[in-house]
């Protein structure tokens, strides 16, 4: 007795997972209010940065004969996108810094720690600012290639650490405010006896 094997339904090509390549390149709006000064600024430094390498670039290999001021100005530049730049990091809270331990802290010692690290940073960028200003009312000399004073790179950053002690401390208040409105939101517990 043979045994007819059942009629198999067809089967259909295994599927394979979509991959939507448009979702990585989705961007919010576009709104000018979602930026500030900073962004501004770091963004036409970055772009004067560009058009310097370029112009180094295009000096040196297609030309022959580089120009002598941009490697010098590129790298004033550079300091200053970062510096700059850093002040868009503090205001936006993304320095690095390790989370490990807030996993595993209270709620209450989180709180606590992030305060005192902001506490801690505006401090920080507050002696800075003030070791740089000094350094910079002692700079004399000159740039080599360009007749302007090294001093002005050092009031540069000198402002971009005020910036960031300025934008450090907003940190510190919006958090402490909205720590009391928290606060002041929860329900009282009840006194049942």
């Amino acid at each position: 007795m043979s045994r007819n094997p059942s009629p198999k339904a067809p089967s259909s090509p295994p599927v394979e997972p979509e991959i939507d390549f448009n979702v990585a390149f989705d961007d919010d709006d576009f709104r000018f209010c979602d930026y500030a000064v900073e962004d501004y600024v770091t963004l036409a430094v970055f772009w004067a940065l560009i058009f310097v390498v370029f112009l180094q670039f295009f000096t040196r290999y297609v030309l022959g004969d580089s120009t002598t001021w941009t490697e010098e100005i590129a790298r004033y530049l550079l300091i200053l996108v970062g510096f700059i730049g850093s002040v868009m990091a503090v205001r936006r809270g993304t320095h690095i810094m390790v989370e490990f331990f807030y996993h595993y802290m209270p709620g209450w010692l989180s709180r606590l720690l992030n305060v005192a690290v902001e506490i801690a940073s505006i401090a920080f960028y507050t002696m800075l600012a003030w070791i740089t200003f000094k350094l910079a009312g002692r700079t004399g000399g000159m740039m080599i290639s360009v007749d302007v004073p090294k001093s002005v790179l050092y009031y540069a950053v000198c402002a971009a650490f005020v910036l960031m002690a300025v934008r450090g401390l907003q940190r510190l208040v919006s958090r402490v405010l909205a720590e009391r409105r928290q606060v002041s939101r929860r329900p009282a517990p009840s006194d049942s006896h």
